[in-house]
């Protein structure tokens, strides 16, 4: 009877273990873990990164703060170097670290040091584009239009007698005219801006080829393509598929990215035929910009525009190449089969 009583208080009491005289002792209680404080503040040092010069300090700054707040703070102590202006890096020598990045995130301790480089002053790649399409649309039409001092006294305001001259000055201006659209209306920029010394650079290019070639394709002395009207109309058709499929290349990617976001997506062809190149190269919009200019050259014959079909032709390779290098570091179910610019070669 006192074997069955002690074996149902037993049953009866949870969590009470046999003591040495077989009655129940108590379970000794569990000791809490106690929680690992989280960090409330960060503390963010911002040296030069050429003199080690401490430039700031930055006591109680949010855990979750961005990079792109921390220019903003540190923009408040320093104005001149606005955040457009600023890469910041956790290394000297090191890359600059996206706006997005946030402080807890990154491999600092409480204490984080950052390294300051001034990226010079800076102008908006809106305001870069427009300059640099709105100055060879101008130039052209004043070589087209042989305006005073130019040809000759008796060649001015006078019009050449051949087609393939007025051609030539159509496909110029609408090549322009539809970049100064795109810029305004189609592109999305990762980047808001770019130094202002490489508009220098850029207006240079762009504005001096294009002096370059007008004044060759509109001399009073210019001669024909060798195979005449066959040779015009060949070229103009390349022109022309190209410039369409270079439109069709620069919509698709603006559909990848949101207005107002920086997200980068694998791009892929659409029902648009234009947009199939995306099976074999990784920036086919830079393919149909050399495809246009090669048909150009081939349509007025002229050295000068052949020159710089080249030039642009190895810019835009090193452009590819880097943007390959990076869908492929960001991507890793990347296509393989793809090229940067130029299918199976390159």
């Amino acid at each position: 009877m006192d074997m069955n009583l002690s074996l149902v208080a037993r049953e009866a009491t949870p969590g009470l273990l046999p003591g040495l005289n077989g009655l129940p002792r108590p379970t000794p209680p569990k000791v809490a873990k106690k929680p690992k404080k989280a960090v409330l503040f960060f503390e963010v040092e911002i040296l030069d990164a050429k003199t080690r010069e401490k430039l700031c300090f930055l006591d109680k700054v949010e855990p979750h703060a961005t990079i792109a707040e921390i220019k903003n703070l540190f923009t408040k102590t320093h104005p001149q170097w606005y955040p457009a202006r600023q890469s910041l890096r956790l290394d000297p020598k090191g890359k600059s670290l996206k706006d997005e990045d946030v402080l807890q995130k990154l491999p600092v301790g409480t204490t984080a040091t950052l390294y300051f480089r001034d990226l010079g002053a800076q102008i908006s790649w809106v305001t870069v584009f427009l300059t640099e399409y709105a100055g060879p649309l101008f130039i052209y039409l004043l070589f087209y239009f042989r305006v005073p001092f130019i040809y000759g006294h008796k060649y001015d305001f006078t019009s050449s007698r051949h087609t393939v001259v007025h051609l030539a000055c159509i496909c110029h201006s609408f090549h322009y005219v539809k970049r100064l659209l795109e810029t305004l209306f189609v592109h999305r920029f990762s980047h808001g801006t770019m130094p202002l010394r490489n508009i220098f650079k850029n207006c240079t290019y762009y504005w001096g080829f294009a002096a370059w070639m007008a004044y060759y394709i509109n001399h009073p002395l210019y001669t024909p393509p060798t195979y005449g009207a066959q040779q015009v109309k060949l070229a103009l058709a390349i022109f022309v598929i190209c410039q369409l499929g270079n439109f069709s290349i620069h919509m698709a990617l603006r559909d990848l990215r949101p207005a107002g976001s920086k997200t980068r997506k694998i791009p892929y062809p659409t029902k648009n035929p234009f947009t199939w190149l995306f099976l074999l190269v990784s920036c086919p919009n830079y393919t149909y910009e050399v495809g246009s200019w090669i048909g150009f050259a081939i349509m007025t014959q002229c050295l000068p525009v052949a020159l710089f079909s080249l030039v642009g032709f190895t810019q835009m390779t090193i452009w590819a190449k880097g943007k390959h290098r990076s869908y492929l570091k960001e991507f890793r179910d990347y296509p393989p089969l793809r090229m940067p610019i130029i299918p199976f070669l390159l």
